[in-house]
């Protein structure tokens, strides 16, 4: 879903876009095509943000299958990061969960 609303907007917008939306779509596109068209539009902030997402430099080269397996890599870090984010949270949130529901059983035992 992100994929196609990164897309929409880059389509929609790339003809009058500024530095910054052409930086986010530089770090954010996930369609081969799209990073080879953005790569040539923009090589001078290509060049740039290499060092931060180095498939940049698959895409300016326009060597598709390379490309698309680094997309794929990178989504799957993308993922294991988000896991490796949200599981102390999920701890987190369940140990509150049983915190209120002792409470509850508290409260309903203290009226009996």
């Amino acid at each position: 879903m992100i994929r196609r609303l990164l897309e929409v907007h880059y389509l929609r917008h790339r003809a009058d876009s500024n530095p910054i939306q052409q930086r986010f779509w530089l770090r954010e596109l996930r369609t081969p095509g799209l990073l080879f068209e953005a790569c040539a539009l923009w090589p001078d902030l290509v060049k740039e943000l290499i060092p931060e997402r180095p498939l940049l430099r698959l895409a300016r080269q326009g060597q598709t299958a390379e490309m698309e397996d680094a997309l794929l890599a990178e989504e799957r870090d993308e993922r294991l990061r988000d896991r490796a984010y949200w599981m102390p949270l999920k701890v987190e949130l369940e140990h509150l969960r049983q915190l209120a529901k002792e409470s509850r059983n508290q409260t309903e035992n203290g009226r009996q």
